[in-house]
């Protein structure tokens, strides 16, 4: 696509009017790929560039579409199988575009997962290193007391390293289960059901909650439906580079107060 004016691509993003587009500009309230812009008459391309107003990024390319599935079990998170399985592809037959998911949510794990045709977005999101919080719902065996909570939020060392949630908490216990909501930023294959074999309750039932700001709320199983302009917003933002380093800032444990950065020897 050509180049266009800024404040043309912002008036006609929706954001505002040419005018107040271009006052928006001036006042220093617009960023191109991550950089102010005050000069009126600066060239983007909407199909390459990031643009956003305030924190939020906007969104450019209407041809681009989003949508949340609530993947139910026993179904693979790709479009296409070669055993045979239920997959994606049933979900999606109303769809003119090709659309692909965003990351993967395992055989016997169901609910939120993002389907697109943003290749950019959905490879930016299901990177690792953009350590996107997700939120899960556990059914695990026995019942977790406080004692385990801690273990989980202090960490446990798998096969392929050590991992620690972000947040637990205790939905509900019978004599046999336990309901449990955790909140983790990393993508590792299985990590919640390995995390919770660890510490001695295997998962029974489990599905996604959340997505980053993104939640499944009443969507039914097996239900898609298109992402609002807000949720498309949200997850753009979520995507800039500058958010990244932000969550990976946040991450980091606190150094301990009066004590000496480690050296190497």
């Amino acid at each position: 696509m050509a180049e266009e004016r800024l404040q043309k691509v912002l008036a006609a993003a929706g954001v505002a009017s040419r005018r107040a587009s271009e006052e928006l500009i001036t006042e220093g309230k617009v960023r191109v790929n991550g950089k102010v812009v005050t000069v009126l008459g600066t060239k983007v391309d909407p199909e390459q560039d990031t643009i956003a107003v305030g924190n939020k990024v906007i969104r450019l390319d209407s041809a681009k579409r989003y949508f949340m599935l609530n993947k139910p079990r026993s179904v693979v998170a790709s479009m296409a199988d070669d055993v045979g399985r239920r997959d994606l592809s049933e979900f999606v037959t109303g769809i003119e575009e090709r659309v692909y998911n965003v990351g993967r949510l395992d055989y016997e794990t169901s609910g939120l997962l993002i389907l697109t045709n943003d290749g950019t977005l959905a490879h930016a999101l299901a990177h690792p290193s953009f350590e996107v919080p997700k939120t899960y719902l556990a059914k695990v065996r026995g019942v977790v007391n406080v004692g385990t909570v801690k273990r989980l939020l202090a960490g446990v060392t798998l096969e392929d390293g050590f991992i620690k949630a972000d947040k637990v908490r205790i939905k509900d216990t019978s004599e046999a289960s336990s309901m449990i909501e955790v909140t983790i930023h990393s993508g590792r294959n299985r990590i919640i059901r390995r995390m919770f074999d660890a510490v001695g309750h295997p998962v029974m039932a489990l599905s996604r909650q959340q997505f980053g700001p993104l939640r499944l709320g009443t969507l039914t199983s097996g239900k898609l439906r298109e992402l609002s302009d807000w949720e498309v917003k949200e997850l753009l933002t979520l995507a800039k580079p500058d958010a990244v380093s932000q969550r990976k800032r946040a991450a980091r444990p606190a150094k301990e107060k009066g004590k000496p950065n480690a050296r190497k020897n």
